[in-house]
């Protein structure tokens, strides 16, 4: 799903769809948000100085990420589709019909990697 949903992300690129770049990378980066390994606590004694058995240099404390299954990949695409059509529902309650549109077209882009059509 998600080199799928890389290369469409080119593809309206190039064709300038406005729509479908703006849910595209919104729903890439709630994928790459939740492979994002949990933060772990740092020592704050404000002790400044070496610390022994530290790291040094550019990317010498780079952590995996953690790998989604396809289960997980759908549910975040999902939350993503679901807070777009919320959105949209309270954007028509306030009579912004172009906001709750645009949000409405944004979420029918990210429906068609839960539902493909053959």
């Amino acid at each position: 799903m998600r080199t799928t949903m890389r290369q469409d992300l080119t593809t309206a690129l190039k064709a300038r769809d406005r729509v479908a770049v703006a849910a595209l990378r919104s729903a890439l980066a709630a994928i790459e948000n939740a492979e994002a390994p949990p933060a772990e606590t740092a020592d704050r004694s404000g002790e400044g100085g070496h610390v022994a058995g530290a790291s040094a240099g550019v990317g010498s404390t780079e952590v995996e990420r953690l790998p989604l299954t396809e289960s997980e990949l759908r549910a975040v695409v999902e939350a993503e589709v679901r807070e777009r059509s919320a959105a949209a529902a309270e954007y028509t309650r306030l009579g912004q019909a172009d906001a709750a549109e645009r949000l409405r077209a944004e979420a029918e882009v990210l429906n068609r990697y839960l539902h493909p059509v053959p």
